[in-house]
């Protein structure tokens, strides 16, 4: 693409009161399942707690208000690569301004970022420095927020890797930084394995690493700690990613027809990936919660999200994985799913400029501690700023 030849088209976020209307029908005909047998949520989401949300969603939920919340940010949809790509694309008023193009993951979208996009791109309204500046562009997946469906196989990680490159191009950005979480890190990585010359340093707060093996014989305290983590997520929380990455049209009917079952699949992962002490209220707000909820029950994405593991897991995680020598900071947040100590980092990442580890914050960091999630990135990226920039 020739830079700055992108046709990108101004996007609202809009429901139809049709769709909203469908929307309170359904969740107050919801048929709901018999209570779970234990008191906590070791069977999956309480029944009386998804009641309760379900009964707010349908009766106080100002999703109107949200919208407003939401289209603040000037929003876009733009053809890349024969898909339709909708972006968030925030500019700086600042002059020495340097492009971040930031990624989500499953069961995340673009909502993740609204907290801390002015504080990026304005940072001296926040308490931050000019200099600290970015413009920032926060696109949904392929077949995530209102981003167009694949409608063939093939549109994994490294596509989409090469996707976002493109965009990056195309909106006039021949050198760029770019950030990760979840399958936002595994596309940010691709971007730098890719390496076409544009993106010029990587952050993560999620790296994607391998055990070494001798970790497993004799391991460090924080070794220790990593693999028990690990260990802990192949016991209880694997089981979305096993019916996502093999079954993920199955799993799509049930998501795409009850707007409970939908709230619940993404629900139970806010209540064990964040930093909430055991209630996913006590990191984020119902309404933050159904925000989110409502990028993948809107635009009917419950089958096409969970198809990224299907195309992503077969291919990226069966082979060894490739070194990335980009300069890449890393923030692993307190209660993240994976607690890779530095050294298995390093490994991989062989030019490990930046190392945090903050104590509060889980796998939604930007959503759920958005003040810390930006001083690591103004941290880590004033380490490669000067690269970015055109002399």
């Amino acid at each position: 693409m020739t830079p700055g030849s992108l046709a990108a088209v101004p996007f609202t976020v809009n429901a139809s009161d049709l769709e909203l209307e469908d929307l309170r029908r359904r969740l107050r005909a919801t048929r709901w399942p018999d209570e779970q047998t234990v008191e906590d949520w070791s069977q999956g989401v309480p029944r009386a707690y998804l009641r309760e949300v379900v009964e707010y969603w349908a009766e106080r939920y100002d999703w109107r208000a949200r919208e407003r919340a939401i289209n603040r940010f000037p929003q876009f949809r733009a053809e890349v690569g024969g898909l339709g790509i909708h972006f968030i694309h925030a500019r700086s008023s600042h002059a020495q301004a340097v492009p971040l193009l930031m990624t989500h993951g499953w069961p995340g979208s673009v909502v993740e970022f609204l907290k801390v996009i002015g504080p990026l791109t304005e940072p001296d309204r926040h308490g931050g420095s000019a200099a600290d500046a970015f413009h920032v562009i926060c696109p949904s997946l392929p077949g995530y927020g209102f981003s167009d469906k694949p409608a063939k196989s093939g549109c994994g990680v490294e596509k989409i890797g090469a996707l976002w490159d493109e965009l990056m191009v195309g909106l006039g950005y021949g050198r760029y930084l770019a950030q990760g979480g979840d399958w936002g890190a595994s596309v940010t990585i691709q971007i730098a394995l890719q390496n076409l010359g544009h993106c010029r340093g990587i952050h993560l707060n999620m790296p994607v690493v391998a055990t070494p093996s001798e970790a497993m014989a004799h391991p460090t305290p924080a070794e220790q700690r990593a693999l028990e983590a690990r260990n802990r997520y192949a016991a209880t929380e694997s089981g979305y990613a096993a019916e996502q990455s093999t079954r993920p049209q199955t799993l799509g009917y049930a998501l795409a027809d009850s707007p409970a079952g939908q709230c619940a699949w993404i629900l139970e992962k806010f209540r064990f990936w964040t930093d909430c002490d055991g209630h996913p209220e006590n990191a984020l707000s119902k309404d933050e919660l159904l925000d989110n909820v409502m990028l993948y029950w809107l635009p009917g994405t419950g089958a096409s999200s969970a198809r990224l593991y299907w195309e992503s897991f077969r291919k990226s995680f069966a082979a060894e994985l490739p070194p990335v020598d980009l300069p890449t900071g890393c923030s692993i947040f307190a209660k993240e799913l994976s607690l890779p100590p530095r050294a298995w980092v390093e490994r991989r990442f062989r030019n490990l400029v930046y190392w945090a580890e903050p104590p509060k914050g889980g796998h939604f960091a930007a959503f759920e501690q958005p003040e810390r999630f930006v001083d690591e990135l103004r941290n880590c990226f004033r380490l490669m700023r000067d690269s970015v920039r055109v002399r």
